[in-house]
């Protein structure tokens, strides 16, 4: 019998793995390969740094007044802290249930919030990452309200049942004081009165406590009898109650639209009853009912009338009128419209103290997308301009760019010209919400963050040292008429609304070039110039660019034709240079034909001083079919050129002549070498593989002249009028056209180009090659998306192109769905007049790589391993005469175009990094040998993938649709980084995701919000010292003088000692079923839970003083209770000895 050899079988599994994941073993330098990497898995680390814009969904809100920070808590269980503009902060709770009210304990750098799962939470906000300390969950009852009095560590908890509980907020546990609703009420009412909406106390009185329940009964509490003092009831329900500061008045708001001010002890009947908003009848009956006020606040000042401030109670009639913040003042009253509905407002107040003048100055209202603060202080109300990045979300956010380390002088032009776009009427005063301290920010570099929006606008922000500051606006939609009636929109079918949303931002941060994809198959190139301009006619120019699949007539519909299928393709309407788009056409069958989406501006248009539009691009409609969405976008400022793709084809266009340089359907683009047999026929069937396909397939470097511009070789200069007389421009099978389904045309044309590409426009392969198989997408269905071959990536770079090269020369790389590489050769003219008048010479070069998956990103390495940046034009003024010629001269002295010639030969090697959304490969050039290749995902797809810079060197960072982010040594493409962060819940998470330079990256975490991350150690190890501190310490403000009188006849605030009322000795022990006290991580429990290792040696060396610290206090405060106590006894005892002192025997 033949022995079984286990070790033998291993490494037979070990070497089949390694073959499989790799053709070089990452880690391993190739022959030709002697590049020294620097980069470990030590430099990696990922963790969460801010987050940014309005808080998403927001339900409650509070201020301190002394600390003068701002909470707002959401839906969702986030908390968002504010002080001064850079002084942000994000929390989260665990649960992830509803935030319903928030209480400050004011000065004490502490913050209490209620959840909808009836969680009570201690946030101790001391520290720079705000945590619980401690949580308290009740069992058996739902918390409605909460209430603490200022300076007072006992907090009363409302419930629906009716029932007030009071928790110290020291030790989180209940005390054993309750007050029942049944004995709260007594007689006064034979139902039960409904939940808890309101609880407070007497400004004056501290031992006296205002309950308010929801059918509108109200209870004036008396806490030392344990009784119900006054009883008061209306017919209405409450929502809200607001004390006079003198404690004699309180008013209630109410479901009706009224207002009733009580005397305190008057109970039978209100003092007043108002309805703000109602019409009064003429016999003098009661107004009208109006929609509830569902909050009221009573406001007073020393020298003048008090302030009435609520929300709500508009008339019913008043059908489309915005929500309203009504401010009553003396005998005015004032209405502020708001953009959307009021959520909460509070009013900023001179005072902590609610027995002393408020003198209000400012109200913060919370509406449901923004943040708006009203100055009280001067007339007409006028708002303060808002230093908070809080309208990243003005528009839907569709796309965003993300760009570390951009030169120095950026964003000083960039806010220059933003400066001249602020708008006026803004409050001249400070700011009020001005609490913490910035942090100490090592960063240096600049940041930029563009954002894209669905009206076709972006915003370029400053994101340097984790803030957030807008500092230029542009629409792009100016260029284009808008359509003032629905019957005006007849093109605009590829969308149902939002025709100018923007889908990519191509943006060259050295050359300040910007081109926008817009969802309508436009786009548009842009120059920065710091002048402004009145551009008298926009140029354009239209492309047809259109994907027809022959209609093969086989009756064999097994038999794959080799390469019968052809792109009816560049009938291409090209250099139209007028301000408008050409006449509308229609095909023979009445079809829209030849007709773009949108329609440009024919009036001189204004261009103020940034970002001025150059030249618009439209895609135009085909035989009745809308054009496809464009997928990726390129451009380059040293060439001059633009280049575009989408399910249909490619376009170049040369921005400088304004001409189309090339317009190919994607089959096109490979000529005879065409490595698929595509058959439109039967697209059930499993396509086949041409024969021997290697990963590197090098074609024939002559290929007809199908690829080349109309301006290359004997062609005329492009304009239209030559197009015309060039028929053969390309070589076209001209067979019967296949008509598709409208329906399918215009749902891929809805598609979102992160995930629709990656996902529903794959083909199978052959299922026996296992190397590139893949499972079918069911979500797009028919011929389209087994023949549909799009454009995902472009890179334009100067490289080699062919095997033979002995030089670099100027080329574009383009990549597609099917994880096709193709190289297309760029022939520029010499700089100045030339580069003017003579053509772009396109031409292919054969060159054909494989990757498995579609293509997501393409970059080149030099020889040392050092990022090839695409070459680009030193930003130059545009609008100035002299500047021009400087430009012209510059353009002249630098070579663009080289011939290979013996005396310019290099050998030097260079590296092509392609990563598709399955695999990574490094490939040698000019060889092509691919030196190495990694697996990045077998059971997932990438998202987005980055070729970034961190600390001097380069890695590939990837996302994965399962949630994983991952970077990757270059060239070796070893792992250092593999982290399971986020999964794809959300489109709009793989529509924003991007990575930047030194380990920084982003994402839309909601539809308001903008999350930052790092996946850099040493950003993570200094972010403690970044992140600005939201406690300082402030001394609180004295208490107001109660006067001699008013000390002498008792008529000052009333004090009470709730430590004797509400304490285990006189309340007794709670019901240990009513709640349970969870253990917060926030405290030195916490951290020595998280410390480990050996960076967690000094946090626990440091947690041992803290603790002996706190046990040596702990000391001296017994041995000073002791003192204390002894010195007690001492003065009885000494009593005791006096008067006994004559006493007789027998007096005892």
């Amino acid at each position: 019998m033949k022995k079984f050899n286990i070790r033998k079988v291993l490494d037979g599994l070990t070497a089949a793995a390694a073959a499989s994941s790799s053709s070089s073993q990452p880690g391993q330098r190739p022959p030709d390969s002697d590049i020294l990497e620097t980069l470990c898995s030590d430099h990696f680390q990922l963790c969460k740094t801010v987050r940014h814009g309005f808080p998403y969904q927001p339900s409650a809100m509070a201020f301190d007044p002394v600390q003068k920070i701002l909470a707002i808590g959401t839906q969702t269980g986030s908390l968002r802290l504010f002080g001064r503009p850079g002084v942000e902060c994000y929390c989260q709770h665990d649960s992830a249930a509803g935030v319903i009210q928030l209480q400050f304990l004011i000065n004490e750098g502490a913050l209490v919030s209620a959840l909808a799962d009836d969680t009570l939470h201690l946030w101790n906000l001391r520290q720079k990452r705000p945590a619980i300390l401690h949580s308290l969950k009740f069992n058996k009852e739902r918390i409605t309200f909460c209430h603490l009095p200022f300076q007072s560590k006992w907090l009363y908890v409302g419930t629906e049942r009716g029932n007030v509980h009071i928790v110290n907020v020291e030790s989180f546990t209940l005390s054993g004081y309750v007050i029942m609703w049944n004995k709260a009420i007594e007689l006064s009412s034979k139902t039960h009165p409904g939940l808890i909406v309101h609880i407070s106390d007497n400004p004056m009185d501290e031992g006296k406590l205002l309950i308010g329940f929801e059918s509108g009964t109200l209870v004036l509490w008396d806490l030392k009898s344990k009784k119900g003092e006054y009883r008061y009831s209306y017919d209405e329900a409450i929502h809200s109650v607001a004390w006079h500061h003198e404690g004699k008045q309180f008013v209630c708001s109410h479901s009706d639209g009224s207002l009733t001010i009580w005397n305190v002890k008057s109970p039978i009947r209100p003092a007043h009853i108002i309805t703000p908003h109602g019409k009064l009848p003429k016999d003098g009956k009661k107004p009208e009912p109006c929609k509830p006020i569902l909050k009221v606040e009573y406001r007073t000042c020393k020298s003048g009338d008090p302030f009435i401030i609520f929300s709500g109670g508009l008339s019913y009639d008043t059908v489309g009128r915005r929500p309203c913040l009504t401010v009553m003042h003396g005998k005015s009253t004032a209405v502020l419209e708001m953009d959307y509905p009021i959520v909460d407002f509070l009013t900023l107040c001179e005072t902590p103290y609610p027995s002393d003048f408020q003198e209000p100055h400012a109200v913060v209202v919370l509406l449901e997308k923004d943040l708006v603060v009203v100055d009280l202080g001067q007339n007409g109300y006028p708002i303060f301009e808002n230093p908070y990045p809080l309208d990243i979300h003005e528009s839907p956010v569709t796309c965003c760019e993300y760009f570390a380390d951009c030169p120095v002088d950026l964003i000083p032009a960039l806010y220059s010209v933003g400066a001249k776009q602020k708008r006026q009427g803004y409050s001249k005063k400070e700011w009020p919400i001005n609490g913490g301290n910035w942090g100490l920010g090592t960063q240096s570099y600049p940041e930029i963050i563009i954002t894209g929006h669905a009206d076709g606008s972006l915003k370029f922000w400053d994101a340097s040292a984790i803030t957030l500051q807008v500092l230029y606006k542009m629409k792009t939609s100016k260029v284009f008429e808008k359509s003032r009636n629905k019957e005006e929109k007849p093109n605009t079918d590829i969308v149902d609304e939002d025709p100018y949303a923007i889908q990519i931002i191509t943006w060259c941060p050295e050359s300040r070039m910007l081109c926008v994809a817009g969802v309508s198959a436009h786009v548009i190139v842009y120059k920065f110039s710091r002048q402004e301009v009145t551009t008298e006619s926009i140029q354009m120019l239209e492309i047809r660019l259109h994907y027809e699949i022959n209609d093969l007539e086989s009756p064999d519909t097994d038999q794959i034709p080799s390469l019968g299928t052809s792109c009816q393709g560049p009938n291409s309407q090209t250099a139209n240079s007028q301000s408008h788009p050409s006449t509308s056409s229609s095909s023979s069958d009445g079809l829209r034909d030849n007709v773009p989406c949108l329609k440009i501006k024919s009036t001189p248009l204004k261009q103020g001083a940034g970002y001025q539009a150059e030249v618009v691009i439209q895609l135009v409609w085909v035989n009745g079919e809308p054009p496809q969405q464009i997928s990726s976008l390129a451009v380059n400022s040293s060439y001059g050129l633009l280049v575009f793709g989408n399910c249909n084809g490619i376009a170049m266009v040369d921005y400088i002549q304004k001409t189309v340089l090339l317009n190919l359907g994607t089959i096109e683009l490979y000529g005879s070498n065409d490595p698929y047999q595509r058959q439109p026929k039967s697209p059930r069937k499993t396509r086949q593989t041409s024969g021997g396909l290697c990963d590197i397939n090098e074609g024939s470097t002559t290929l007809d002249d199908r690829c080349k511009s109309p301006t290359s070789g004997s062609a005329s200069s492009c304009n239209s009028e030559d197009e015309q007389k060039m028929p053969n421009f390309i070589e076209r099978v001209k067979n019967k056209s296949r008509k598709f389904s409208k329906t399918v045309v215009s749902d891929l044309a809805k598609m979102s180009r992160k995930l629709s590409l990656p996902t529903e426009l794959k083909p199978d392969l052959d299922v026996r090659d296992n190397s590139f198989s893949r499972s079918r997408s069911s979500s797009v269905t028919s011929i389209d998306k087994e023949s549909r071959e799009a454009i995902t990536a472009l890179h334009f770079c100067e490289t080699y192109t062919r095997k033979a090269d002995t030089c670099t020369s100027p080329c574009l790389w383009v990549g597609t769905t099917l994880g096709t590489v193709l190289v297309i050769v760029l022939n520029l003219p010499p700089g100045g007049e030339q580069r003017l008048t003579q053509p772009v010479i396109v031409s292919p070069s054969g060159t054909i790589l494989r990757l498995k998956g579609a293509i997501l990103r393409l970059a080149f390495l030099d020889t040392t391993g050092s990022l090839i940046n695409p070459a680009h034009e030193p930003w130059r003024e545009p609008n100035v005469q002299e500047e021009k010629e400087d430009k012209d001269k510059c353009r002249k002295l630098r070579p663009v175009s080289v011939s290979p010639s013996s005396s310019q030969e290099i050998n030097e090697t260079q590296y092509a990094v392609i990563c598709s959304e399955k695999q990574a490969k490094v490939i040698s050039l000019p060889s092509q040998n691919c030196i190495y290749k990694h697996n990045i995902t077998e059971t997932s797809f990438v998202l987005r993938a980055d070729i970034v810079g961190l600390n001097g060197s380069i890695c590939l960072a990837c996302f994965c649709a399962n949630g994983h982010i991952m970077t990757f040594s270059l060239p070796s493409l070893r792992p250092l980084l593999d982290v399971n962060y986020l999964p794809l819940t959300d489109m709009r998470i793989a529509r924003t995701f991007c990575f930047t330079n030194n380990g920084q990256a982003l994402y839309l975490v909601s539809p308001t919000e903008i999350q930052r991350i790092t996946y850099s150690q040493g950003t993570c190890e200094n972010l403690q010292e970044m992140l600005g501190e939201l406690f300082t310490p402030v001394e609180t403000p004295e208490a107001p003088n109660r006067g001699f009188f008013k000390g002498l006849f008792g008529g000052g605030a009333q004090s009470l000692d709730r430590e004797e009322l509400f304490g285990e000795s006189a309340a007794g022990k709670p019901s240990r079923s009513l709640a349970q006290h969870i253990p917060g991580t926030g405290g030195i429990e916490g951290v020595k839970g998280a410390a480990s290792g050996v960076a967690g040696e000094l946090a626990r060396a440091r947690i041992a003083l803290d603790e002996r610290g706190q046990k040596l206090s702990e000391l001296e405060e017994r041995t000073a209770a002791m003192l204390y106590s002894a010195d007690t006894f001492s003065k009885h005892a000494h009593e005791m000895m006096l008067k006994c002192k004559d006493k007789k025997w027998y007096q005892f």
